[in-house]
């Protein structure tokens, strides 16, 4: 079959590292929690023959790129309906999907953030993630309170998330070569339905702080906070970075408790 051209704009650089995808999908860690797998951008099907050999998994592919999607369809003829031609930032998971899943890939380095955050938005379905991202993508969602990389994908993805940085990729197995380093990192979702706090004020104070992350919490939030019965709060003292997600939520619900 003639390969896929990889194109820039939809940030494409396939793996070709057979060992590196078979230690890809051997990171995922189903038990009885989940059978369906959704690759995302699985390009030329790299990581697609290591995860269609695992009998215990309803495997499906999304991919944006038509000429991926029909290299796929000749390479799969089996997979039918499950090899999906379209946006994975549009999908409806409710509509496709079990309650419990699975999402695994080598990410677009261009939408990382955005995967993740569509992540987040289906995250009663979405028990476990295992991507390939930027190490510095990497390495932020994987950053604790007090680290420079610490910052607001980090605390949204650590509310749900148990999130792991299982190893590094470099540059030299793919084609072409990203002109960064690569990393992989596991998402387990963790037992939080709910944060305790009025999630949207929760999202507009992690956003506010970092967004101006050299400022206090107190100059940086002053827009939602109430000056005059705050004066004494101690945390409104620190940056964002030093916070984690136990502290966001009690300062959120402090908010609300002090509003005007």
């Amino acid at each position: 079959m003639t390969l896929v051209r990889a194109k820039k704009h939809l940030g494409q650089h396939f793996l070709t590292d057979k060992n590196i995808a078979q230690k890809i999908v051997e990171s995922l860690r189903p038990a009885d929690k989940y059978k369906q797998v959704l690759e995302v951008g699985p390009g030329m099907g790299i990581l697609s023959d290591f995860l269609l050999q695992k009998a215990e998994y309803e495997v499906f592919l999304i991919d944006i790129d038509t000429e991926s999607y029909t290299f796929l369809q000749k390479k799969y003829p089996a997979l039918g309906a499950h090899l999906i031609n379209a946006d994975f930032l549009e999908l409806d998971f409710l509509a496709i999907f079990q309650p419990q899943m699975a999402v695994i890939g080598n990410f677009p380095y261009n939408i990382s953030s955005q995967i993740l955050f569509k992540i987040l938005d289906n995250r009663k379905q979405v028990v476990e993630v295992v991507g390939m991202f930027q190490k510095e993508v990497a390495e932020r969602c994987a950053s604790k309170p007090g680290s420079k990389e610490y910052g607001i994908l980090s605390v949204f993805l650590q509310a749900y998330y148990t999130v792991e940085y299982l190893f590094t990729v470099k540059a030299g197995v793919f084609n072409p070569p990203p002109k960064v380093l690569s990393a992989v990192i596991r998402l387990t979702r963790n037992e939080t339905e709910t944060l305790g706090c009025d999630e949207k004020l929760f999202w507009q104070v992690v956003k506010a702080g970092f967004n101006q992350r050299r400022k206090t919490l107190r100059n940086a939030l002053s827009s939602l906070i109430n000056k005059e019965k705050m004066t004494e709060n101690k945390t409104l003292d620190l940056r964002a970075e030093r916070l984690s997600v136990e502290d966001f939520v009690k300062l959120t619900n402090e908010i609300t408790a002090n509003k005007a």
